[in-house]
């Protein structure tokens, strides 16, 4: 699930996953990160899902997926649409 709020320069995207699927680490990688994984990690919030915020310029499009252990990549469901394998996602 992707969360927004607008702000003047930027808009915050949110991921967030529940907490347990699937389980272990996992990271969002994608444009907007150089696909470097550990970079952007989720983490535990109280409503007991788990979460990272990005902020990305406005108007701009970006690639994504999420990577858990043992080298499992996967797709948000709520993305924007695809582009090849990837998620996309529009600001």
């Amino acid at each position: 699930m992707l969360e927004r709020k607008s702000r003047k320069n930027a808009t915050d995207i949110t991921f967030v996953l529940p907490h347990d699927v699937p389980p272990g680490p996992v990271s969002v990688v994608g444009t907007f990160n150089d696909w470097r994984p550990g970079t952007h990690v989720l983490e535990p919030r109280p409503d007991g899902t788990r979460a990272v915020t990005v902020a990305l310029p406005p108007r701009t499009t970006h690639n994504f997926r999420y990577l858990a252990a043992g080298d499992y990549w996967f797709n948000d469901e709520g993305a924007d649409g695809h582009e090849g394998p990837n998620s996309r996602l529009d600001t």
